[in-house]
């Protein structure tokens, strides 16, 4: 499945909680109808004040020219459509987003680990944002997360769903890639990975620790944004 990741910043003017009134009320139900779309979900933070962002919104999309028709190339965080809802929804997102300060990453996932059946409504999210190091090129980076890291952070204590993203155009991605870990429990999630505040955490024991310690050997961490949210499925066709 191919997917698309928008990090929602709001615009100057607009409290969190009026950003997130327009995005669940007025802009869902048009996304969710976008051509070509058969999964959508949006995640909101479950630590707002502290939060890197206002939001995640993530399309999915069977083929990728269907993504690109819809919601533009790997290179661009803004795009013009010119028919239907992808139109309708380019024309919204002036009401509540600042698109200058909007990460977007298309990438093709990978499920890693599920005990959940694919069913994330509800769950807490911890979205890593990933960059490397300077001295890695991204195939490096890849081989070495993929390879080493990924067996290690599938088995992190409570983690019931790891997701891999990687970028569909690495040169014009804005990240190296996305790990998505999910949880039934916020304050194992917690407990893992750290809290909304901080980019950086320090676990005591077990596979969060191991992960920890792993992350200094690929990534770029003071560069790397995280996000920590409840998961709402709002379109499901797959």
């Amino acid at each position: 499945m191919y997917k698309h990741v928008a990090l929602l910043v709001r615009q100057e003017g607009m409290t969190h909680d009026e950003f997130v009134d327009y995005w669940q009320n007025n802009h869902t139900p048009i996304a969710r109808e976008i051509e070509g779309v058969t999964r959508y979900q949006t995640v909101l933070p479950t630590d707002p004040e502290n939060a890197e962002f206002d939001g995640l919104a993530e399309l999915y999309f069977e083929e990728l020219d269907a993504l690109h028709d819809a919601l533009g190339s790997e290179g661009s965080r803004d795009y013009d459509p010119e028919q239907g809802k992808a139109k309708e929804a380019r024309e919204d997102v002036d009401n509540f987003l600042d698109i200058d300060r909007r990460p977007r990453f298309i990438g093709e996932e990978i499920v890693q680990k599920d005990e959940v059946d694919g069913d994330t409504d509800g769950l807490y999210k911890h979205s890593a944002f990933l960059v490397r190091q300077d001295d890695m090129t991204h195939d490096e980076f890849v081989e070495y997360w993929q390879n080493n890291h990924t067996p290690i952070a599938r088995e992190i204590e409570g983690v019931v769903r790891y997701a891999t993203v990687l970028p569909t155009d690495p040169e014009n991605a804005e990240f190296d890639g996305i790990a998505e870990l999910y949880f039934e429990d916020l304050d194992k999630l917690y407990d893992a990975l750290g809290a909304e505040g901080s980019r950086d955490y320090d676990p005591e024991k077990g596979k969060a620790k191991e992960a920890r310690e792993d992350v200094d050997n690929f990534l770029a961490v003071e560069e790397r944004p995280r996000f920590i949210g409840r998961e709402t499925v709002q379109k499901d066709e797959t």
